[in-house]
């Protein structure tokens, strides 16, 4: 497991954002305020915007020199299954198109609690199905990722993907992913948490879970975890999901599939959007990028 960073505060790369950022930016009068605030430096330029028949849709990037069989990334947008859109991650999906030379398709889904489970992953499934019979891109060479509820939602995919046999991801890209719904006791709440705490994350997980059965929806709860796609965990010291995600992670380990791990002291939730130019969100952003090269043999 590699570390960045050297102690337990707030990273020295990320006190001046923290200054500013929200201890839980997501509370349920926020929900609707939040999906109406517009995003800046958001670009439409050499980006298809795709709707599918079943109404899931994507932003699909190409690299300029794409040729027959080009791996693929299919990324998740993270917002706790209730707010966000694929725009939000437009600058890091041109960046993995630039350093790889991959196409990336940025997932448009359905968000809780008006679509509660598993309308997100159905969305997740289709857009998955569509990339990989998309002419240009190896269908062999698929990546599935995304942050927070994206990156749980990644996690989620991959169980589909076993069971179902028809695409099978070469890796798991999960950054700091939400992927226990019993992660809700306000004790566990730290001063260096930003933008996402307990309560929070009890709003949404009951948003998104609706009446669904746990054990099935949730990844943390499922039991079988061999023959998933191998993964790449990356989490800050400062998060809430800490402790969960190398709970993940060790089981995945456990159970014969290959996960690295990323844990970056000092950096809580979000902290590479929100400071993306930082030093540490770098060496975080070059982590992901070398274990999608190596998974798709780049």
């Amino acid at each position: 497991m590699a570390r960045d960073g050297g102690n337990d505060e707030i990273h020295p790369d990320l006190r001046r954002v923290a200054r500013f950022a929200p201890r839980a930016a997501v509370r349920p009068w926020t929900v609707r305020l939040l999906r109406r605030i517009p995003l800046r430096g958001v670009r439409d330029d050499g980006v298809d915007l795709v709707t599918l028949a079943s109404g899931a849709g994507a932003r699909l990037y190409r690299p300029a020199t794409a040729t027959a069989g080009t791996p693929a990334l299919l990324w998740i947008h993270g917002g706790g299954y209730m707010i966000g859109s694929p725009e939000q991650d437009d600058a890091m999906c041109r960046r993995f198109v630039e350093r790889l030379g991959i196409v990336v398709a940025a997932v448009r889904y359905r968000l809780a609690p008006e679509h509660p489970y598993p309308a997100a992953l159905d969305d997740c499934v289709e857009v998955l199905g569509w990339l990989a019979g998309l002419p240009g891109v190896d269908a062999t060479r698929i990546a599935i990722g995304g942050a927070s509820a994206g990156g749980g939602l990644a996690a989620a995919l991959a169980f589909r993907a076993r069971d179902r046999g028809e695409v099978k991801p070469v890796l798991q890209l999960l950054s700091y992913p939400m992927l226990d719904d019993r992660t809700v006791d306000e004790s566990l709440d730290r001063p260096g948490f930003r933008l996402w705490n307990a309560r929070s994350n009890r709003l949404g997980w009951q948003s998104y879970l609706g009446g669904a059965d746990p054990g099935v929806a949730v990844p943390a709860r499922r039991e079988d975890l061999a023959g998933l796609a191998p993964a790449w965990v990356g989490v800050g010291t400062l998060d809430l999901f800490h402790a969960e995600d190398l709970a993940y992670a060790a089981r995945l380990s456990a159970a014969g599939v290959h996960c690295e791990v990323r844990e970056v002291v000092g950096a809580f939730h979000g902290f590479d959007g929100l400071a993306p130019h930082a030093a540490v969100s770098q060496k975080y952003f070059d982590s992901k990028c070398s274990a999608l090269a190596r998974a798709m043999g780049s």
